[in-house]
């Protein structure tokens, strides 16, 4: 395990965290790099290397920056960005365009354009607009590019509403209505300009049952099924999504990948015999599950407020800036006071933070040790969700991230500076 108490101090990959925090000060996301590694090991072992023509590819929306591009790409995965601004860091970061693939639901004229002329591998076709938008694309510059169309499955997964994204009534992905994507399908096919590749879904994140992984995948099957009767076209790709769930709290019920996987293949393997057909190339999307339990988040505790029969509040130096989560949907966490990680925890607390917000809560009602000014309190489980949402509200500035290993620190994400953070203001001559 990367946590473990020595000297009643917390340690994260061999990294004291309180020195970390005097060192590099706080609020600091803090992230092993051995974390990752072993996660990207067991997906290769459970998934890239079990089956033949498979491919994993990072959801960087979980986490991004040039660091995590060169990790990801060093453990042998694909990347999968969502905007321009993830696209541009992959970019930068030298990621090889042909193991990039770019989803989202509304892509601009700009971000299309930056993954045709980058030459990217996947394009995740969201909407019927965007097939005509990117061949003309594709025409005015001379390129051809592969592309699958992102389904809308329309199955339930047991997670909350902002997070579900496979049910009918979602802005994601293309309706299932013969009329809409039977045309669809054929336009693709069809196109010169345009290499059809097959079909992807996502069901949701966050989740510890396979079920509706399942359900979207027999749709999607069928899918292929009535293509390949319609058009004698093979589909050649399948992309699972990802939402594999990690442990935040003691009543969250991680699964291995293989639970996910492994139903999933043998389907898939099951289905394409019955078919006599090639199994499709098949895709998956972690993100979440790669970084989430990789990182934690260290903060200084501030002011101690001790409402009597009601509620004991400590206040940290950051909050919802740092992470929305438990505001955007009451999403749970654990953590220790970092300084006194052996002491009996004596005391329930809330631990909030430091915005003009009462919903600014991390998190509510927790066991620990007498807290005080000055502690260092740290947050499990923050690796995913917690920089990539972070905010300026009311102009606080983000966090450096550290990247830690066996002992070591590095700094990946420089500090942000009150300077930096309103570099893009401008006061027009009218108002000086």
């Amino acid at each position: 395990m990367e946590k473990e108490i020595k000297d009643n101090t917390l340690f994260f990959d061999g990294c004291n965290t309180v020195d970390l925090a005097e060192k590099y000060g706080t609020p600091l996301y803090v992230l092993s790099e051995t974390a990752i590694v072993e996660k990207c090991g067991e997906i290769r072992n459970s998934f890239l290397k079990k089956y033949e023509r498979t491919r994993a590819a990072y959801a960087a929306k979980a986490f991004l920056n040039l660091s995590i591009c060169k990790i990801i790409e060093r453990e042998g995965l694909c990347i999968d960005v969502v905007s321009g601004g993830e696209l541009f860091t992959a970019i930068k970061a030298g990621f090889p365009a042909e193991k990039i693939e770019l989803n989202g639901n509304n892509k601009s004229v700009e971000e299309l354009k930056l993954a045709v002329d980058y030459g990217i591998g996947r394009i995740i076709v969201d909407g019927l607009d965007e097939l005509s938008l990117l061949e003309k694309i594709c025409r005015d510059n001379g390129k051809k590019s592969n592309i699958l169309y992102r389904i809308t499955p329309g199955v339930k997964s047991d997670s909350h509403d902002y997070i579900v994204t496979g049910k009918k009534d979602s802005k994601f992905g293309i309706p299932l209505d013969d009329d809409v994507i039977f045309p669809a399908i054929e336009q693709a096919i069809n196109s010169d300009y345009i290499n059809f590749m097959g079909f992807h879904f996502h069901v949701g994140s966050q989740l510890h049952d396979n079920e509706s992984h399942l359900k979207a995948l027999d749709i999607a099957l069928k899918l292929i099924k009535d293509t390949k009767e319609k058009y004698n076209y093979v589909t050649p790709e399948l992309n699972v999504g990802g939402g594999f769930g990690i442990n935040y709290t003691d009543s969250d019920t991680k699964k291995p990948y293989a639970y996910f996987l492994d139903p999933i293949m043998e389907r898939i393997e099951e289905f394409s015999k019955e078919m006599g057909i090639m199994r499709p190339e098949i895709v998956i999307e972690p993100g979440r599950s790669i970084v989430g339990e990789a990182g934690i988040t260290l903060y200084t505790l501030g002011t101690v407020k001790d409402i009597k029969g009601i509620r004991k509040y400590a206040s940290v130096d950051g909050g919802m800036t740092d992470n929305i989560r438990p505001a955007l949907y009451q999403a749970k966490y654990d953590g220790v006071i970092a300084n006194k990680a052996e002491m009996l925890k004596t005391e329930v607390v809330t631990i909030c933070g430091k915005c003009c917000e009462s919903g600014d809560v991390l998190i509510k009602d927790i066991k620990v040790a007498r807290p005080e000014r000055g502690d260092i309190f740290a947050i499990f489980s923050t690796g995913a969700y917690g920089y990539s949402m972070a905010s300026n509200y009311n102009k606080n500035p983000l966090p450096a991230v550290v990247l830690v290993k066996e002992g070591k620190s590095e700094i990946i994400v420089k500090r942000q500076s009150f300077e930096h953070m309103i570099a893009n203001e401008v006061i027009p001559a009218s108002l000086l």
